[in-house]
């Protein structure tokens, strides 16, 4: 418990056979009460409690100051368009009107469709709104899913266990966790699922509660999948679908979810649809050019 008090020296702990009373300002009894129900779970799954782990719960809790360089970040200013800062100190900011529109809009709705080509920071914006609503204690845990139709769902050719057939078709999600939380922290939230990335079909028959839910890609998802995903969605949840309707992998007889979807949902209260375009691309400067090129191209053969 030492650790614990050191770092709560304003809150006191008391201990009594399988009783724990907390007393002491109510922000820190209420932090106090969640790594401690943390403890709990962690042994219960049969985890040793070691300091590090310890040490790691008190950083999520920003009590603790976790292994950083020696100078400490400089904070840009906020402009109101920022969405966080990663570990570093850099912001997160919303950089055009399109993302803009997908922080505003999530905000409002319990789930946003955010549709636009590769490029417009679809899924970098999505990652870091739902980090900022995990540091915020909106939500418990953080998921994020992805079809992965380039091997056809069964990844079988791969080489490899099934992590390491999975794992390429979600690099994209773990990078922009990387840019925005601390290697240490990410590592021990993915292993104990406070963050967890899958495929699509790993969601069938389960209820995500207390989550925001990123499903990436969903162009690639087909009708019954679209519609499998978004019953999931469960108490005091929040999500997000992006994908780019011009760039569908789906073989040609399978329509995807993300199209026909627009249709269905448009008029429910509570569900958004942001569409970014090419003004929105935040990548190369050729990008943008590259995607009007395309679009020109497809016109014609249209």
């Amino acid at each position: 418990m030492s650790q614990l008090e050191k770092a709560f020296p304003d809150a006191t702990i008391t201990a009594r056979g399988n009783k724990i009373k907390l007393k002491g300002p109510e922000g820190d009894v209420e932090d106090l009460a969640d790594i401690i129900r943390e403890m709990i779970s962690m042994v219960k799954r049969g985890s040793q409690l070691s300091s590090q782990d310890i040490s790691t719960l008190l950083a999520l809790a920003d009590k603790v100051e976790s292994t950083k360089s020696l100078s400490s970040p400089t904070f840009e200013q906020d402009t109101g368009d920022i969405i966080l800062h990663t570990h570093t100190g850099e912001a997160v900011s919303a950089k055009t009107s399109g993302q803009r529109n997908i922080v505003k809009a999530s905000e409002n709705n319990d789930i946003l469709f955010a549709i636009g080509p590769a490029g417009t920071g679809k899924t970098y914006t999505s990652v870091a709104l739902a980090v900022r609503a995990l540091k915020q204690r909106q939500v418990k845990r953080i998921i994020l899913a992805r079809p992965a139709v380039e091997a056809g769902e069964n990844l079988g050719f791969l080489p490899g266990d099934l992590k390491e057939k999975i794992d390429p078709y979600l690099r994209p999600l773990y990078d922009a966790l990387e840019e925005m939380i601390e290697y240490d922290k990410l590592e021990f939230q993915l292993s104990k699922n406070v963050i967890e990335i899958a495929p699509l079909a790993y969601m069938r028959g389960r209820t995500l509660n207390n989550a925001f839910v990123i499903l990436d890609e969903a162009q690639n998802a087909t009708n019954t999948q679209m519609k499998m995903f978004l019953t999931r969605i469960g108490y005091n949840s929040r999500a997000i679908i992006t994908g780019d309707i011009t760039q569908t992998d789906l073989p040609r007889k399978q329509e995807s979810g993300l199209i026909v979807i627009q249709n269905i949902l448009k008029d429910i209260d509570g569900i958004s649809f942001v569409y970014l375009d090419q003004s929105d691309v935040v990548r190369h400067k050729l990008v943008r050019d590259i995607i009007e090129a395309y679009d020109k191209f497809e016109d014609k053969k249209r």
